[in-house]
């Protein structure tokens, strides 16, 4: 077996957009509408929006567990690691501003 045949099997940093990246990101958009929407119901306090930020929360971390949960590498393989990070944080955070704003309405 040649170097150059051996580099060509060794793991390279992908920085194209993949499916599990786009499942990622679209976790993040989901629970970053939450938290949004989270923050809108503690402000005017109103009720649809609390349920809203709570529904996004929960399916923002939802498809950001199921990404990390499936994720075969580490940051920068392509896996969706990182956005699948970032969307159980922001779902968290929906999650607990629209318990707040429901718990206030």
């Amino acid at each position: 077996m040649s170097i150059r045949w051996a580099l060509a099997l060794t793991a390279a940093p992908v920085y194209g957009w993949t499916s599990p990246r786009a499942w990622a990101f679209a976790a993040a958009l989901v629970a970053l509408a939450g938290a949004v929407y989270g923050g809108l119901a503690l402000f005017r306090f109103v009720r649809r929006r609390a349920v809203i930020a709570l529904t996004a929360g929960a399916l923002g971390l939802a498809g950001g567990g199921w990404v990390v949960a499936v994720a075969e590498g580490g940051p920068g393989s392509g896996s969706g690691l990182v956005g699948g990070l970032v969307a159980l944080v922001l779902g968290l955070v929906a999650l607990a501003l629209g318990g707040m704003a429901l718990k206030r309405s």
